[in-house]
């Protein structure tokens, strides 16, 4: 037994090692600073006027929808991106379409599952992912409608003017940020993403020296800080436990227990896939190896569907971000959502 728990404890480090050196550095600081740029320097009205509350829903959530699915990040990466739309007036419905379409079906993601595991397998995350991001969006902004509006009424005074000609500075200033964050998750050689990065962030010095104030960037810089300061730890725990968790599940857990398309092997994968931490894409070859192992079609799906979009490390975050009540609504809403796909996918391949 003491043996068990020792492995367990070397795979949550491992996990945490994995982590640091991959993602921390090249995706997650980029995140970061590009959340402290949106609090700072970004105009309120920006954001409210297409994210907010009160933005019809055709035009709020597919907006959403449609900026998430180019960034190829996973379920941590996107955490403070989130947590800088919603603190700047994004509305929890669009913010949260947002928070789950970026890993759940960026363009790299479907294109990855359609040449490894099957383009009816992409067809439906592409379908069934979106869908799940707009409703799983609406029902919580309709259930917690009231907190909603307490924290729209503590944004009203909030927010930072911004010259209307500083509007193109802006835009160069983030298409900037965000390169720097799609370079540093691209599957690309080593020395071809530092060179690039480099390049990237001399551009960025350069526009800091030209076009903003000392002050604007000492807000941008303690705005980052602050989201460091307040997601940082929590992945940290998070990783390290689903580290553990790995290495306490039994190596034949897979092939023994969800072999068959019903209802309890579905919900195991999925609840698997929601607890466990895996960098982005991994998701897909993870897939390839479950389904050589036995897993059924139905649970398979129903994996793929609920692994990348959340984590251990998301949820600790996200109850940080948005209370304990509307992510255990969130968690539940992705559990239920994704075992009835999972059922119903099974049902017509078996």
């Amino acid at each position: 037994m003491t043996d068990i728990w020792f492995q367990a404890l070397g795979s949550g480090i491992a996990a945490l090692g994995d982590y640091l050196w991959a993602h921390v550095l090249t995706c997650l600081i980029p995140a970061f600073f590009i959340a402290g740029a949106m609090v700072a320097l970004l105009p309120k009205e920006i954001i409210t006027k297409r994210l907010g509350s009160k933005v019809p829903i055709y035009k709020a959530y597919p907006l959403a929808v449609g900026a998430a699915l180019f960034l190829a990040v996973c379920s941590c990466t996107i955490l403070p991106l989130f947590a800088g739309i919603k603190k700047k007036g994004a509305g929890i419905g669009p913010a949260i379409a947002f928070l789950y379409t970026a890993p759940a079906t960026n363009v790299l993601a479907v294109t990855l599952t359609g040449s490894v595991i099957g383009w009816d397998f992409a067809f439906f995350r592409i379908i069934l992912s979106v869908s799940f991001a707009i409703l799983i969006g609406i029902i919580i902004s309709r259930l917690f409608r009231e907190e909603e509006k307490k924290e729209e009424k503590e944004l009203a005074s909030d927010h930072v003017k911004v010259p209307k000609n500083h509007y193109k500075k802006l835009l160069m200033f983030f298409v900037t940020l965000f390169t720097i964050l799609i370079v540093g998750a691209a599957g690309i050689r080593l020395d071809v993403k530092a060179g690039g990065m480099l390049a990237l962030i001399a551009f960025l010095v350069l526009q800091l020296r030209l076009g903003f104030t000392k002050d604007e960037i000492h807000n941008w810089l303690n705005e980052t800080k602050m989201f460091f300061k307040m997601i940082f730890p929590l992945l940290l725990v998070g990783v390290f436990a689903a580290g553990v968790l790995t290495a306490l599940i039994p190596e034949n857990f897979l092939g023994t227990y969800v072999g068959t398309n019903t209802l309890l092997p579905t919900l195991a994968a999925v609840l698997f896939g929601v607890f466990m931490y895996f960098p982005t894409l991994v998701e897909v070859p993870m897939a390839k190896m479950f389904l050589g192992l036995g897993m059924a079609k139905g649970p398979l799906l129903a994996y793929l569907l609920a692994d990348p979009v959340i984590s251990l490390p998301t949820i600790l975050v996200v109850r940080k971000i948005m209370g304990g009540q509307r992510t255990l609504v969130y968690v539940l809403l992705i559990i239920l959502f994704t075992t009835i796909s999972g059922l119903l996918y099974g049902s017509l391949v078996s």
